[in-house]
């Protein structure tokens, strides 16, 4: 009996342990999540007190700036002001089927964002009638952190009957889009979320071009919220810039049947020296966006965007008609954008780095927050104990992103664009490649630089929704900023 006893708790004691360590309390800051990476620098200000912070994060210290702090501006003028009412309702699906879902404006897709770059941009979300929260997220757009909207990081989540504004200055040219951050695995999903275009000071007279938003409603998939085959025309030999955006969880391949292409733009940022190519597929990571230039035939024809799922772009004069059948399924290569266009100065020395970090992706059995199972793990570490990136202002960063854990992961990094340096040792050679959602497939090690310019507390994260849902969650911290928001607490917030 008593080796029986003594057996037993040998199994039982190591368990109960590592189930009740799992467990998140019911309210947290992100800053108490965790452990310091300093990435070789120092670690000063409030980071150095974490240890003994315990889960309600370090306080502030003299001097400290707070996230409620740093905000757009306060006072001017808007070139554009939104006002869009997020609410729950029953949606109607591109075959009919009629499911509880969100809008955000009144639809789903909610309405487009346009601005043109330098202008001061301001959104008034108002919450009808979502019971969990809401809060906008402007995927790809490097904003001040105030404005970054993620519920219990940036801000509360606005209840129902509560309203936020966002101010930002649209700095960067792109194509982006905007998604709630509270609850996100759930009310991305189902609706809430939309497009943001931000325009160059100076277009060319007659540009054409169109948004072709991705997203999956109960397993169809559509384009701006339709299913099938839609169509942009235009006349035979001009060409378009087609902006797709990829708001589903998984990768998108994209390629173009009866015509080439030139590859001009990956996650808001004009790739240099882009150049047409034909015959090759566009690999979009969740979250990703592509500008692709396409030239309609010059004898009438239509080139067809392939976006898979049935869901076509037509681009060439009304009535026409571009190849089908063997002629119009995916080549099977991919665009490499190791190698894509023409090499330019990147603004900073990647080789004089600050601070250098790993963030290495796996899976393995454990427990988070006391459930049991396979879980995703970070530098071998489960959630909560994942890194807390810590980096100044101004530092050169590198980090090394890897991935074994048998699934592919895209990794998006709020308030940042990082740069490509490398793909499995391979050194990049074409056009800088910058971008804020990574494609980081089973199997694979990327190499990436940024210079640490935005202050705030960021998360980095995977935008399979789900997976950042079951922990895939890390955070990039500056030095002396306090983070006054509070993960569940009254406000009821889950980022994730």
């Amino acid at each position: 009996m008593v080796a029986a006893v003594v057996a037993t708790l040998v199994v039982v004691a190591p368990v109960t342990w590592f189930w009740s360590t799992s467990l998140v309390p019911s309210t947290y800051s992100v800053l108490g999540m965790g452990y310091v990476d300093a990435g070789g620098g120092q670690v000063t200000g409030a980071h150095a007190d974490r240890a003994e912070a315990g889960w309600g994060g370090p306080p502030a210290r003299p001097g400290d700036v707070s996230v409620a702090t740093l905000t757009g501006p306060a006072d001017a003028e808007p070139d554009v002001a939104v006002t869009l009412e997020a609410a729950a309702e029953r949606i109607t699906l591109p075959d009919g089927t009629v499911v509880e879902g969100y809008t955000i404006g009144g639809t789903t897709p909610g309405p487009l964002i346009e601005a043109t770059q330098g202008d001061l941009v301001e959104v008034t979300l108002r919450n009808a009638s979502v019971p969990d929260g809401v809060t906008l997220h402007w995927h790809g757009v490097d904003v001040p952190n105030a404005e970054d909207g993620v519920a219990g990081v940036t801000q509360e989540a606005v209840p129902v009957g509560g309203e936020h504004v966002y101010r930002f200055v649209a700095q960067d040219a792109g194509t982006y889009w905007y998604h709630s951050h509270q609850v996100s695995h759930r009310q991305v999903r189902l609706g809430l979320l939309g497009p943001l275009v931000v325009h160059p000071r100076a277009t060319a007279a007659g540009a054409d071009e169109a948004i072709a938003l991705l997203h999956t409603y109960a397993g169809t998939r559509t384009i701006n919220g339709t299913a099938g085959q839609q169509r942009h025309v235009v006349a035979p030999g001009t060409a378009a810039r087609i902006r797709v955006i990829n708001t589903d969880n998984a990768a998108l391949r994209v390629w173009v049947a009866g015509a080439g292409f030139a590859l001009l733009a990956v996650d808001g940022r004009d790739l240099t020296g882009a150049t047409p190519v034909r015959d090759v597929a566009v690999v979009i990571g969740a979250g990703g966006r592509a500008d692709l230039e396409i030239t309609a035939p010059a004898d009438g024809s239509a080139a067809v965007v392939r976006l898979g799922g049935g869901a076509d772009l037509v681009v060439g004069p009304a009535g026409s008609r571009g190849p089908s059948g063997a002629a119009a399924r995916d080549p099977g290569t991919e665009l490499d954008l190791l190698g894509y266009g023409t090499p330019a100065a990147l603004g900073f020395d990647p080789q004089a780095a600050d601070r250098t970090f790993e963030l290495a992706i796996g899976r393995r059995f454990g427990f988070v927050a006391g459930r049991p199972g396979l879980h995703w793990t970070i530098n071998g570490h489960l959630f909560p104990d994942l890194p807390m990136f810590v980096v100044a202002e101004g530092d050169v960063v590198r980090m090394t992103i890897s991935n074994s854990s048998g699934q592919a992961h895209p990794m998006h990094l709020h308030g940042h664009h990082v740069v490509v340096l490398s793909r499995d040792g391979v050194a990049a050679t074409g056009g800088p490649w910058w971008t804020d959602s990574l494609e980081v497939r089973d199997g694979e090690e990327f190499e990436v630089a940024f210079v640490a310019d935005n202050p705030g507390v960021w998360m980095d994260h995977c935008h399979n929704l789900p997976h950042a849902q079951q922990g895939l969650v890390a955070h990039l911290a500056y030095t002396g900023v306090s983070e006054p928001f509070r993960v569940g607490g009254a406000g009821a917030n889950r980022p994730e």
